[in-house]
């Protein structure tokens, strides 16, 4: 026990002052929010300076007309189709709308010529134009006028609150839920490549050096093996714990520097441990913003977070033997190319899994097994912990996984208290196979 705890140490020491990891530890919180700041910023001033979009217009109906906006200018071209095609390739406006003698009924044939395919936001933008000419043209044939059409439509705003026989009724949000979901699933479907990919490389570069030569004299491999991957999980699990920490110190100054002074204590009256009159009134003033407190309040951050920690660990160990196995295995990282596929394939699924399962029915059957088994819970899981897990379920998801782990790290102890000595051998499946069953 005391020489794996030698290893990790080593491993978790080694990275920890490697000038890299202060560097990505110090970036990473100020870089993402930077890079989502300038796209943003980058994104809206290309929409202000962006110039109407010059359209040719040949029409054969007399009651389908389209104006200008700010998102095209049109011109109407006399003639047959075949000469405004032939006028529109010698132009340089961005497309021909060639609109028929069509029935308001059911306008079909309308078409746009473009030199090039058009993205998805202009033809949607010009189909909305189109649907709001012939929409303008059923209002009059049906004589309905647009203030009685507007008293016509309807938003509703759903209020979705959770009531079970164990705790109290409380607001939740979908969106919020899914949001959650999603960057805690992202994250550990990133850090899975991230630090999995460190722990074979490390296995490469320490078996062409010789060094492990040395180290297996005095230690096992499957020692070894596992101090490996438990210190780079170390390091893994103390970054993103620095991450939290300097990105919810940025927001709060961020926040204070904007002036937005009253957050804490209108959570804690959406919460019920308030008495401000002042903040009372303002937010009976505006439901809304009472209604994201209250649901804001009611998300289980210490669950989740507790959860996370778990879900990391626990889908890291499951990996991290696999990819210390591969990286025993060969020479070089392209001979390991081979074998990831099947290490990466379960992972991958796990994060469609996530977004095609889970965001569309949490507690449906695909989320649930996908949840369950160990190659795949550890992103789908966190996917469905904002929408409320039972206890049995989560319990038993943890347990699998600890188990997972806990067969993943023997499966890879057996290849690589062969592979890890290895040299200049040409490796494949079958090869694999021989040193798992390999008697010591």
């Amino acid at each position: 026990m005391n020489k794996i705890l030698l290893i990790i140490q080593r491993e978790f020491l080694s990275r920890v002052k490697k000038k890299s990891f202060l560097i990505a530890t110090l970036l990473v919180p100020l870089l993402f929010p930077t890079i989502i700041g300038g796209m943003i910023y980058f994104t809206v001033l290309e929409k202000e300076n962006a110039a109407a979009k010059k359209i040719m217009v040949v029409s054969e109906s007399e009651s389908v007309i389209v104006t200008d906006n700010e998102d095209f200018e049109f011109s109407n071209l006399e003639g047959s189709l075949d000469m405004a095609i032939t006028t529109f390739k010698e132009s340089e406006h961005y497309g021909l709308l060639y609109i028929p003698d069509v029935d308001i009924e059911s306008p079909q044939g309308i078409t746009l010529y473009t030199q090039s395919t058009p993205g998805p936001t202009i033809v949607n933008k010009l189909e909305n134009k189109l649907e709001s000419v012939v929409k303008d043209l059923k209002l009059v044939k049906y004589q309905i006028d647009q203030e009685t059409l507007s008293k016509l439509n309807t938003n509703i705003s759903l209020d979705t609150r959770i009531t079970s026989e164990d705790e109290d009724e409380k607001q939740s949000n979908s969106g919020i839920a899914s949001g959650i979901g999603y960057v805690t699933g992202f994250l550990i479907y990133m850090f899975l490549f991230i630090y999995g990919g460190q722990v074979m490389q490390g296995v490469i570069e320490e078996k062409n050096s010789k060094i492990v030569e040395v180290i297996v004299s005095t230690v096992k491999p499957f020692h070894f093996m596992l101090g490996k991957v438990i210190g780079v999980a170390s390091v893994g699990l103390v970054q993103i714990i620095i991450w939290v920490v300097l990105m919810g110190g940025i927001y709060t100054g961020a926040a204070s520097y904007l002036g937005v002074s009253n957050t804490q204590s209108q959570i804690e009256l959406a919460s019920g441990t308030s008495s401000d009159e002042q903040v009372n009134a303002q937010l009976e003033s505006n439901p809304k913003i009472a209604k994201a407190f209250e649901e804001i309040s009611n998300i289980p951050i210490v669950s989740i977070v507790v959860t996370f920690i778990f879900y990391f660990i626990g889908g890291y160990l499951l990996y991290g033997a696999l990819f210390a196995a591969v990286g025993s295995a060969v020479d070089t990282p392209a001979d390991a190319q081979q074998f990831m596929l099947p290490i990466m394939l379960p992972i991958i699924i796990g994060f469609f899994g996530m977004t095609m399962f889970v965001f569309d029915d949490p507690n449906g059957t695909m989320s649930f097994w996908l949840s369950m088994i160990p190659f795949t819970s550890p992103i789908v899981m966190m996917g469905r912990i904002g929408f409320g897990v039972p206890i049995w379920e989560l319990a038993l998801s943890m347990l699998f996984l600890i188990g997972g782990f806990i067969f993943t790290i023997w499966l890879a102890g057996r290849i690589y208290r062969v592979g890890i000595l290895m040299h200049g051998t040409k490796v494949n499946y079958k090869v694999l196979a021989k040193w798992f069953m390999m008697k010591n």
